[in-house]
């Protein structure tokens, strides 16, 4: 496929393998045929696209990862049902046995040498008993309980996961988007002759005396792998980079490479959506990766803290709510049967990065926090039932779940949105301090519409607080915009609904539920069928699935030809709606070439001609960057035609129209006003923006095409959704359900793809993405009960 994946769903879970399409597989030797690593200094490295959360794993293929293939369904349980039955009673007792005797071993061996095992050894301790529970997990069968149960000196030990009630401090909006300080001239000077002597371009040098910090020469030097948390750089690229410098003593199992290829893998997990990994998928993934012992490359990155293993327990018919276990779980057991029943249940080893896993824990704290909290009880349940009583339908429900709940669901189309905006009137009625949040500018605008449409009217002035408003989540975390924080550090309102909520991922949710102050409402809003969030975690989707709050569905249907036409896809179907006011065009092309040229026509031309609707208020979406008909070329047709000019700073000019990323999975539209030896000035959503000169290649792109991704939270009179040919493996039905949900009056559809498109909405659902949080959920709501 040449359309480059714009999404983590269609560009598949890239973490667990991507040696499929490698361009140089690694060989025997580990040496990946040179140091072809790609030059960060150009446009090829921030084509990896993490800039604006696009295309992570734009390398990889369908049916190439096994995470995929052991995916964790609806819930974390979900699709593992058939990991083994219970144990009998004698075999549980023989177990315990067997970990007693194993406990005095380990106590023998702590004086022993703990340096790391190396490739190629035959395991023992630790890296045996982690290999024999991969190995029972694959056999359907219960691991040992030593892994888990293995005291650890103090210093070694994981830290605790935050208090759920953690107070973070006001953040500006330029600290939040601020780039990080340069590193030092002279370290990038020496990391700069570290890549010359490995062959690697000189370009690199001042990423990586970003990320690898002071010092960074030595840990080149030391460690050539270490190149690989660069953005961009490839294991083929890093191994040939390594026999460079290391030359003989290079080799496949040097534990230096199985633990950075261990991490990276897990990058790229996260980058695919996933807040953690099977250990199997990631054993089978490192030997495809040509990794001679990949059950002691894990072990090794997890003695190394470089990684986390949990052991969470399946679900199993009537069986008690399950209990997640992590690696530093202390020795002392539990007693008797509870003991026996834990060692019974079937469970899975999951592997995951400290950072997600920690966002992952903090989240499930503080909506437990929500969740068995009495909400601040200002407001009488009579006056709840009274607001109640004044709205209709979904809207009612919605008003008195919030009355008696810290923690609410919402879900429905566009046209849902009213419920939301009908609960923030009541509740500003009745004197609270209530704000909505939107995943992006645009949104935020419509929803302020909106609200105001909603609000009782006294001589053009709404009634009620003037306490509340809406704002972007990323503005109401950095304190532009929203009420601010109080003297605790805790955002300043009484009740928050965060729409667009599945754009939520794990870091960005828990800082957002840590920021709550104690007795403040929660409500959770969004459309479930549209695309998942760019970041790691599918937080909406989990909670949906966990059921550990009242949950609204709204009956609001989305009107017109355009509300059928994509409420028929969310359930699966493609059907053909009638559009007298040429409310749905399918204009037919043969190949990406017309595709690009039926698309400058319709914007520039036909759409206004027809429709009424002006160029300035079109986007076109399409499924990557990449390919004969992505982003790129799209945009750059369009600016011929539009906005033609020489381009003169990085490509722009002023009115060309921008998608302006200031961190990854952000993605604000906007136009250029001028350049001048500051920067890129730019006007996003009326805001001006200062893009300094050595930014504007990786924060800004054209932004009359974008992607689905970028797209979602926003919409548009007029969408023109391009399909060409080579993007059928990149389709999927929450592709195509966001992608046509963002067109409010019209919707043209350049379609190349022929039975691709029908085939996607019917069979292809979203990716699967391992997570943790509903068995985090379970163990909380276990743990209240």
């Amino acid at each position: 496929m040449s359309t480059e994946p714009e999404t983590t769903e269609n560009a598949e879970p890239g973490a667990p393998d991507t040696a499929a399409q490698d361009a140089a597989p690694v060989a025997g030797d580990g040496a990946g045929g040179g140091a072809a690593v790609p030059d960060a200094g150009g446009s090829e490295a921030a084509d990896a696209d993490t800039r604006d959360g696009e295309d992570p794993a734009a390398d990889t293929q369908d049916g190439d990862d096994p995470a995929a293939e052991a995916g964790d369904g609806e819930a974390a349980g979900d699709g593992a049902g058939d990991g083994g039955t219970a144990s009998e009673m004698s075999e549980a007792e023989a177990e315990l046995a067997a970990q007693r005797i194993e406990r005095e071993r380990i106590e023998r061996r702590k004086a022993e040498k703990k340096g790391p095992i190396e490739s190629g050894s035959r395991l023992t301790g630790r890296a045996a008993d982690l290999l024999a529970a991969v190995r029972a997990v694959e056999s359907g069968t219960t691991p040992p309980a030593t892994v888990f149960a293995e005291p650890e000196p103090e210093a070694a030990r994981r830290r605790p996961a935050p208090q759920p009630v953690r107070r973070p401090g006001p953040v500006s909006a330029e600290a939040a988007t601020a780039a990080p300080a340069a590193p030092a001239p002279q370290t990038v000077q020496a990391v700069r002759q570290v890549l010359a002597e490995g062959g690697a371009p000189e370009a690199l040098a001042l990423p990586a005396a970003a990320v690898l910090g002071p010092g960074a020469q030595e840990r080149l030097r030391e460690d050539p792998w270490q190149l690989l948390r660069l953005t961009g750089v490839r294991p083929e690229q890093a191994d040939g980079f390594a026999r460079s410098l290391l030359g003989a003593e290079c080799g496949p199992g040097d534990p230096r490479r199985g633990r950075a290829f261990t991490v990276w893998l897990l990058e790229q997990a996260a980058l695919a959506g996933h807040t953690c990994l099977e250990a199997p998928a990631l054993v089978e993934a490192l030997s495809r990766r040509g990794v001679p012992d990949p059950d002691a490359a894990l072990q090794d990155t997890l003695a190394e803290g470089e990684a986390l293993v949990f052991q969470d327990a399946l679900e199993e018919p009537g069986a008690p709510a399950s209990r997640g276990h992590a690696q530093d779980t202390s020795d002392e057991g539990t007693e008797g049967g509870e003991e026996d029943e834990d060692a019974a249940r079937p469970v899975r080893v999951l592997v995951g990065l400290e950072r997600y896993a920690l966002a992952e824990e903090s989240l499930a704290d503080g909506l437990a926090r929500l969740v068995n909290s009495a909400p601040d009880g200002t407001v009488a349940a009579q006056d709840w039932e009274r607001a109640a009583g004044s709205a209709r339908g979904s809207a009612a429900e919605l008003i008195r779940a919030v009355g008696a709940h810290g923690l609410v669901l919402h879900t429905g189309g566009e046209a849902s949105r009213v419920d939301p905006a009908r609960l923030l009137c009541a509740a500003r009625a009745l004197g609270l301090r209530a704000w909505a949040a939107t995943h992006g500018p645009l949104g935020r605008e419509a929803f302020a519409e909106l609200l105001r449409q909603q609000s009782p009217q006294t001589d053009g002035r709404a009634q009620g607080p003037a306490e509340g408003g809406v704002a972007t989540v990323a503005g109401l975390l950095s304190g532009a915009e929203g009420p601010g924080r109080d003297a605790d550090g805790t955002l300043d309102l009484d009740l928050l609904v965060v729409l667009d909520a599945p754009q939520l991922d794990v870091e960005t949710a828990a800082l957002l539920v840590e920021s709550l102050p104690d007795g403040a409402r929660l409500v959770l809003a969004g459309d479930p069928a549209v695309l998942w969030s760019v970041g790691p975690g599918r937080v909406f989707a989990d909670l949906l699935a966990a059921r550990v709050c009242p949950h609204v569905a709204s009956r609001v249907p989305d009107p017109g030809p355009l509300g059928e036409l994509v409420s028929g896809i969310g359930i699966g179907e493609l059907n053909q709606v009638e559009a007298p006011g040429k409310e749905v065009v399918i204009v037919p092309v043969r190949d990406a070439g017309e595709a690009v040229h039926r698309t400058v026509q319709l914007v520039s031309d036909s759409v206004p001609r027809a429709i009424g609707v002006p160029p300035e208020q079109t986007v076109v979406i399409t499924p990557g960057h990449g390919g004969a008909a992505g982003t790129r070329v799209l945009n750059a047709a369009l600016k011929e035609r539009l906005n033609p000019g020489p381009g003169r700073f990085g490509g722009f000019d002023p009115g060309d129209r921008i998608a302006y990323s200031p961190a990854p999975g952000r993605t604000l539209p906007g136009h250029v006003v001028k350049a001048d030896a500051d920067g890129l000035h730019l006007s996003c959503a009326g805001a001006p923006v200062v893009v300094p000169r050595e930014q504007v290649e990786t924060r800004v792109r054209h932004g009359w095409a974008l992607t689905a991704h970028q797209a979602a939270g926003g919409r548009w009179p007029a969408v023109v959704v391009v399909l060409p040919g080579d993007a059928a493996q990149a389709l999927s039905r929450p592709w195509v359900y966001t992608a046509f949900g963002r067109a409010s009056r019209h919707l043209s559809v350049v379609h190349g793809a022929e039975q691709a498109l029908p085939r996607a909405v019917a069979e292809v659902p979203a990716r699967p993405r391992t997570t943790r949080l509903p068995v985090l959920l379970r163990t909380q709501e276990q743990q209240a009960a």
